[in-house]
């Protein structure tokens, strides 16, 4: 594993924005090895997404990730492209699907041909909560192995920054899934350079239970600044979540019954870690893991929300982090499903 799949981050505010965002898909196409037709593709996609963020919603974000990045053994190779707005919502979602509508007075092909190109294709939407359309493309001959985990992430550098000191990783085989979320103390390149050896510990000892990687982590982020971790391990067999953390690193599975908040101990990884402690929750379908660093308000809630539970993960990480980044800090937020 190399890289921690951090996004893309383009603001479309401006007409003159979009032929930014199109060149951005195809060079992050080409950078990843697709064939003409799919850089393309990507660029299409990133072309009617810029479109109609300006016709619909004054504007919005758009982010950008090579899905191998950061995902140790999910069999991903591919772009994914997040759409997110803060406009009006749409009024008729299966109306704005079909081609041939349009509330702009434009021919109304947008949404229709973004869900045809795209290997897959989710949005979720609400009368003044905005849209968030989750896009994900790859060529047919190198598409997703078909884990049975769905990993949703956002990870972006606090503005003013291009360095982000947020980091995360993913590694699952056939047994179960392992994920880790590292913040690096402060912000920029020395924090970074604290929480990349820490997800990269992951790829190397993802056999580990979550006590052990952390303190391997430990040593390795020794002579840096120091980060908090939390790692996790879903066991397949026996439908239980192994949980260790050490710093402040927010985790928590959300159940039918409610949120159950798993903790973290006081300290710094690589620094003056005292005491790391595995917990365990009994997990069960349907069951969403939310892990996100400080740089995201605690206050969040997804009550407001009708039906996003229940949309892609990356649209779920996507929702909270436009509704709730403090913006004077890196962030992460990463969602994990697993259904038997």
């Amino acid at each position: 594993m190399t890289g921690t799949g951090r996004q893309i981050s383009l603001r479309v505010d401006d007409p003159s924005q979009i032929a930014t965002a199109r060149r951005a898909a195809s060079d992050l196409a080409h950078k990843i090895g697709f064939d003409e037709t799919y850089i393309g593709k990507a660029a299409l996609l990133v072309t009617e997404a810029a479109t109609n963020l300006l016709k619909h919603a004054n504007g919005g974000e758009i982010l950008m990730r090579d899905l191998s990045r950061g995902m140790q053994s999910l069999g991903a190779s591919g772009i994914e492209i997040l759409v997110i707005d803060k406009g009006p919502g749409i009024a008729s979602l299966h109306q704005s699907m079909a081609d041939g509508v349009s509330t702009a007075g434009t021919s109304g092909t947008g949404l229709g041909a973004m869900q045809r190109i795209a290997s897959t294709f989710d949005i979720f939407t609400a009368p003044n909560k905005g849209t968030v359309i989750c896009m994900r493309l790859w060529p047919a001959n190198h598409a997703a192995a078909g884990a049975p985990v769905d990993i949703g992430v956002v990870c972006i550098p606090m503005p003013g920054e291009e360095a982000c000191g947020d980091a995360w990783a993913v590694a699952a085989d056939k047994a179960g899934c392992s994920v880790m979320v590292a913040d690096g103390l402060g912000h920029g390149p020395l924090a970074a350079a604290a929480s990349e050896p820490a997800v990269a510990m992951l790829a190397t000892h993802s056999q580990y239970s979550p006590a052990q990687l952390l303190e391997a982590t430990h040593g390795a982020l020794r002579g840096t600044r120091g980060a908090a971790v939390a790692a996790g391990r879903l066991a397949y067999a026996t439908s239980t979540f192994h949980f260790a953390g050490v710093g402040n690193i927010a985790t928590m599975v959300l159940q039918a019954q409610g949120r159950k908040q798993l903790m973290s101990h006081n300290g710094i990884v690589g620094g003056n870690m005292r005491k790391t402690q595995e917990f365990s929750v009994a997990w069960q379908d349907h069951d969403l893991l939310i892990m996100h660093s400080d740089g995201l308000s605690t206050q969040w809630s997804v009550d407001g929300y009708p039906g996003l539970l229940v949309a892609d993960p990356a649209i779920i990480a996507a929702v909270l982090y436009r509704d709730y980044w403090r913006r004077r800090d890196d962030v992460t937020v990463l969602v994990m499903r697993y259904s038997r």
